[in-house]
């Protein structure tokens, strides 16, 4: 069974509504750091109902400067339904900072979130490809 998040108001259920009696496992960190906690959890947090801090459709380049200020507020923030936290936000811009013109352009037909996860991809095989070779 999934882990569920104890509701903000009543200690007894789960975010998602289940009845404590009914849930086998709780995660209590917030935010929960784990994968498989309840899908139903995770969007009914008041986090994820608040809403968007900015709307970047795909080829809009002023998600950049958007995640910018996200890192120099050291702020997470909203951006087309999805919460971007401050690490993500600074290593997309690290990572676009060094790219070429014509790879940031194919980068930007992508959604806003795919494009930071993409950028992410791309930092985390930098830097395990550094930590291979210091070996």
């Amino acid at each position: 069974m999934s882990g569920h998040i104890h509701h903000p108001r009543d200690l007894r259920q789960s975010v998602c509504g289940l009845l404590a009696a009914d849930v086998q496992r709780w995660e209590t960190e917030d935010p929960p750091r784990i994968d498989y906690t309840c899908e139903d959890c995770y969007t009914l947090l008041p986090e994820a109902q608040r809403p968007d801090d900015a709307n970047h459709p795909p080829g809009d380049a002023t998600l950049i400067d958007t995640l910018r200020r996200i890192v120099a507020e050291r702020q997470h923030a909203k951006i087309d339904g999805v919460i971007v936290d401050v690490w993500s936000a600074s290593v997309t811009v690290l990572i676009w900072d060094q790219l070429r013109d014509d790879k940031r352009q194919r980068l930007l037909t992508l959604p806003s979130h795919e494009l930071i996860l993409r950028c992410v991809a791309i930092y985390t095989r930098l830097t395990n490809n550094r930590v291979g070779d210091s070996t």
